[in-house]
């Protein structure tokens, strides 16, 4: 797949730090993501010979073509990030969760007017403050604990204001655990600052109790307490766990995107971080050439410009590493973009600016360590876009789209349509198509159904997002291709026009055209088949592009076909049900026995009589007899 990655000689760069891995195969799909304390000790192990390896790691070391990995600051912020992106990706060689509980949060309800401290399994956008996730269930309860006896918080349900004095305080007031706001006891305001105390003591200022603890554990012990000695030692050792922060999963649930750069010299690396529903689900990177003397705001801000002008999809908010040059007219250009407020950030404290410290981090290492791959990486992919641009004398190449055709002989025709942005597959917008109209081997016709329905669903989907006013937001079908690929030369690419023509389309369309070998010798564009140089890297990005619309075409056909594995050719003929056709197979043997037996034959077999012998006869001895001589040699 990527001739590029050197595996070998990646497992010499790995550094010794706390990350996930991400493994790849060769269609570079994610197949397992871990979590390692040793990124280097732990990725060399799956490529070392071991006779301990089980077999599923056997057989998913096998299909790794490459890996990449994400630096973190600590074993917890890997381990959440790996849950992340496994919930995210689901890869195959991963155990899945069926229960998908995660891990506990401690959660503020800041909503109410006397809130309380309690777990939280789950997120929700809500008024309350949400810290975590942790790892240590048992932790976090001994933590909450805690905070109810240092600060008196209530731990009922009770509705307040509206049900104080309505009923006698509980025992956490009689053994002094609880200030009782329930019976009015506290005031709103001294309750408040109680929970101001909480949300200091949560967002990390441990000290002043982890002192007072200490004390009282020296106490007890030199009073030989030790019971309760041990349980002040356990009630630090709990304090310890969850002050352990981490930065990964964000209490207010919203999307974001995490943007920080390295330059050196000529290159520099955008590293973003994607922020879903308050989870990082995953990153990538760019590398970009840049002069020497460009600042670091001017490359984020032109980075910003490009990226988001060819992407679908923008967050709410934008974090950045510095702040960019026309800050606030590229807001609005991404407000209008969205539809919604866009907010473009640079944190100054707390785990905001650590996240975008670590995206900073993990540029400077994508940098110091990839660069020639990159640069080899971003030459078969962008580069690529940019030399069918250049050959084709179009604007842009940045989401391309291609189809294909497969079937026997017509019998289950199907369609694939593949997408590829800035050179690589975007798998999740491929689609397919199961023909519907044509009968037979009409690859022309068959080509004409597919697009009509993409492109008709695609301007559905606008209108009924224009009409939610959502017109900024773009469905899968609703983003159009910037150019159309087709698998053939003048006619598939003017069944493609006239299809467009018809919608009221205008998308430049080009086929890959094939030699007598089978092999891409040029595209056919504007009429003329334009000659492309076979060293050059577009001319392996329409090969690769062209493969994969072919097998993913394949792949469906195949998969179709192995559904009907029980499912004989006689079914497709009318009046020939189950019982008919079990009785021709038992009587001829073969589908091969079958047609070529005579009427008076067919007609004498159980079961059958002359009418159902004579539609048999006919389909075999009719414009079909290729389907099915195909079909038998299967």
């Amino acid at each position: 797949m990527d001739n590029a990655f050197n595996i070998e000689e990646e497992l010499k760069k790995l550094p010794g730090r706390p990350g996930v891995y991400i493994m790849h195969d060769e269609r570079d799909e994610i197949i397992y993501v871990g979590k390692a304390i040793s990124l280097k000790n732990r990725v060399r192990q799956y490529f070392q010979s071991s006779r301990n390896k089980s077999v599923k790691i056997l057989q998913m070391v096998e299909r790794i073509r490459r890996f990449e990995y994400i630096v973190t600051d600590s074993e917890l912020e890997a381990l959440v990030l790996e849950c992340n992106l496994i919930k995210e990706h689901r890869p195959k060689y991963n155990t899945m969760l069926k229960d998908d509980k995660g891990y506990p949060f401690i959660k503020v309800t800041l909503g109410e007017e006397f809130p309380r401290v309690m777990i939280a399994r789950t997120m929700k956008k809500d008024k309350s403050r949400y810290f975590g996730p942790y790892t240590s269930a048992g932790a976090v309860k001994d933590t909450i604990e805690l905070i109810r006896k240092l600060y008196r918080l209530r731990s009922c349900s009770r509705n307040l204001p509206r049900d104080i004095g309505k009923d006698r305080p509980c025992l956490y007031y009689h053994i002094g655990q609880c200030n009782a706001p329930c019976q009015g006891k506290i005031s709103k305001e001294e309750y408040r600052k109680a929970i101001e105390d909480t949300l200091d003591f949560l967002n990390g200022n441990h000290d002043p109790v982890i002192g007072m603890l200490e004390e009282k554990m020296q106490e007890a012990s030199e009073n030989m307490e030790f019971e309760k000695a041990i349980e002040y030692r356990d009630l630090i050792r709990s304090i310890h766990q969850v002050s352990e922060r981490q930065k990964i999963t964000h209490g207010d649930g919203e999307d974001k995107d995490v943007l920080a750069l390295a330059v050196d010299g000529g290159d520099a690396v955008v590293q973003v971080f994607f922020i879903r529903g308050g989870k990082m689900i995953g990153r990538d990177h760019y590398y970009l050439r840049v002069a020497p003397q460009d600042t670091k705001a001017e490359i984020l801000g032109s980075f910003i410009k490009q990226y988001y002008a060819g992407t679908p999809f923008v967050p709410r908010e934008l974090m950045l590493e510095v702040e960019i040059e026309d800050h606030e007219l590229v807001e609005t250009w991404l407000t209008e973009k969205r539809g919604q407020r866009v907010y473009l950030r640079v944190p100054k404290k707390g785990t905001k600016e650590k996240l975008v410290e670590m995206a900073a981090e993990n540029a400077s290492i994508v940098l110091r360590q990839d660069r020639e791959r990159i640069k080899r990486e971003e030459g078969r992919t962008v580069g690529a876009v940019h030399e069918i641009e250049h050959l084709l004398n179009i604007e842009r190449a940045t989401r391309m789209e291609a189809y294909d055709i497969s079937n026997i002989s017509g019998f289950e025709s199907v369609g694939s349509m593949i997408v590829y942005e800035k050179g690589k597959p975007r798998r999740s917008d491929y689609r397919k198509f199961k023909i519907r109209t044509v009968q037979g081997p009409d690859d022309y016709a068959s080509m004409e159904e597919v697009l009509t329905r993409r492109f008709t669903h695609g301007l559905e989907e606008r209108r009924e997002l224009a009409g939610k006013g959502l017109g900024n937001e773009m469905g899968s079908f609703s983003r159009f291709p910037d150019l159309i690929l087709m698998d053939g030369g003048r006619g598939q690419v003017n069944i493609a026009l006239k299809v467009l023509e018809k919608l009221g389309i205008s998308i430049p369309v080009c086929g890959m055209v094939k030699d007598d070998y089978h092999r891409t010798r040029g595209i056919y564009f504007e009429n003329v088949e334009l000659p492309i140089d076979t060293h050059s890297e577009a001319f392996r990005l329409v090969t690769r592009i062209q493969d994969e619309a072919h097998r993913f075409a394949i792949e469906y056909h195949r998969s179709l076909r192995s559904k009907q594995q029980v499912h004989s050719i006689l079914d497709d003929i009318e009046g020939i049900g189950p019982a008919r056709r079990k009785a021709l197979m038992r009587t001829f043997k073969s589908l091969e026995a079958v047609r070529d037996a005579t009427l008076e034959q067919l007609a004498n077999a159980p079961s059958m009589n002359m009418r159902s012998a004579q539609q048999v006869y006919d389909f075999f001895h009719g414009q079909n007899a290729g389907a099915v001589e195909v079909e038998v040699e299967q």
